[in-house]
């Protein structure tokens, strides 16, 4: 599973001019699901991004997590980080899970984010939607979950 998050004064997502999801201080999450991943990683992720110190605390130092800071989530799927360009000009996503996975993954992931006590909206599981972002520094970070990253290490 990868995601990229994006620290946001705010975020939005519409779809045919019809706003379904805004979020003020916080994050936009596009999560994009590959073959092969898991609950387990799903909720790994959510942990890791409910605990990632990336909000400035009162001195500016970033120290303060999503949670800390009260901020809100804004989870989007996102086949197209699966896309492998390395050949040709025309990208292929045959390492993308099937929408039958992955949307269950996506909303896993979600309500996890929620049981972390991280406020969460989504876009629509395979809708063509607008996305509006307000990139607050900006800060953005890929974080991809490998099975060996979920593996118990007794570290965080």
């Amino acid at each position: 599973m990868r995601l990229v998050l994006q620290r946001v004064r705010r975020g939005r997502v519409t779809i045919g001019g019809d706003e379904v999801a805004a979020i003020g201080r916080g994050l936009v999450i596009l999560a994009g699901v590959g073959q092969g991943d898991t609950a387990e990683q799903a909720d790994w992720l959510a942990a890791k991004v409910a605990g990632l110190r990336i909000f400035e605390d009162a001195e500016g130092k970033t120290n303060l997590s999503i949670t800390e800071v009260g901020g809100q989530a804004l989870v989007v799927s996102q086949f197209t980080l699966y896309a492998d360009a390395a050949k040709g000009r025309r990208p292929s996503f045959i390492r993308a899970a099937l929408p039958e996975v992955a949307e269950p993954l996506v909303q896993r992931f979600a309500d996890s984010l929620v049981a972390q006590g991280v406020p969460t909206q989504t876009g629509v599981f395979g809708a063509h939607m607008l996305v509006e972002i307000e990139n607050d520094g900006p800060v953005t970070i890929l974080l991809e979950a490998t099975p060996l990253a979920v593996a118990p290490s007794g570290g965080g």
